[in-house]
């Protein structure tokens, strides 16, 4: 009762020919590692996706005796990062983060909702938000492939922010995290500036002064949510 048989759902076949080579062999050179009662379904697991860090998840269960199915879900792109540059932190890069990720620049990737990382980005690729993400990576790393943004958890307040902002009338274009602060830059150049994960009274904040300023024309340099119960602006000359 060995596996002859490896059916793929969920991606191409050549997923098989990693579960095989993880099944050669044998246990205390007695028991084969293809056995349907003793193959590796842990490293089958770990083996898939270290082999291909796009994949969220591997499920393999038995079809008969002679017979496996491994089920593959694949990571959903949650938005673009980009190395931080010091385009990211100027007045204008509202445009030229937006120019980035129409352009899908090989130094570009996508990251999932726990922050990882795990591939390029390409003109091709379709995100659920649209603006860039500036931000450092977890430890040091020589490559941002398979590394995870830090703040990773403070990410779905943040992006809900983001998204609450369209409603003034100007999308965000790229999301800049300077240590415990975040910089936004909308579409009309306008920087909205508050504290890491106080979205909630940034927002309210906006809210209030709602109707002095015009975050959709381009009139406001930078919108300040720093301070409790504060709104400080600067518009341009």
């Amino acid at each position: 009762m060995r596996i002859s048989h490896i059916k793929i759902l969920g991606a191409d076949q050549s997923f098989a020919e990693i579960a095989s080579a993880t099944m050669q062999g044998n246990y205390f050179g007695i028991i084969p590692c293809d056995s349907i009662f003793f193959f590796p379904a842990s490293r089958i697991r770990a083996d898939i996706i270290a082999a291909h860090p796009d994949i969220a998840a591997v499920s393999i269960s038995r079809d008969g005796f002679t017979s496996i199915s491994i089920t593959i879900n694949d990571r959903v792109p949650i938005a673009r990062w980009c190395p931080s540059t010091d385009s990211a932190y100027s007045m204008s890069s509202g445009q030229a983060s937006s120019s980035q990720a129409s352009s899908g620049q090989t130094d570009c990737y996508v990251f999932d909702a726990g922050g990882f990382i795990f591939a390029l980005a390409a003109s091709s690729t379709k995100t659920i938000n649209n603006f860039v993400l500036y931000a450092p990576l977890v430890g040091e790393t020589p490559e941002p492939l398979r590394a995870t943004v830090a703040h990773a958890e403070t990410l779905p307040g943040m992006f809900d922010f983001a998204r609450e902002l369209a409603t003034f009338g100007s999308s965000v274009a790229s999301v800049v995290i300077r240590g415990d602060e975040v910089d936004e830059y909308l579409e009309s150049s306008t920087r909205i500036t508050y504290v890491l994960g106080h979205e909630q009274d940034a927002f309210t904040a906006l809210v209030s002064a709602r109707a002095n300023m015009n975050l959709a024309d381009g009139s406001l340099d930078y919108v300040d949510l720093r301070f409790d119960g504060k709104v400080y602006l600067k518009r341009k000359k």
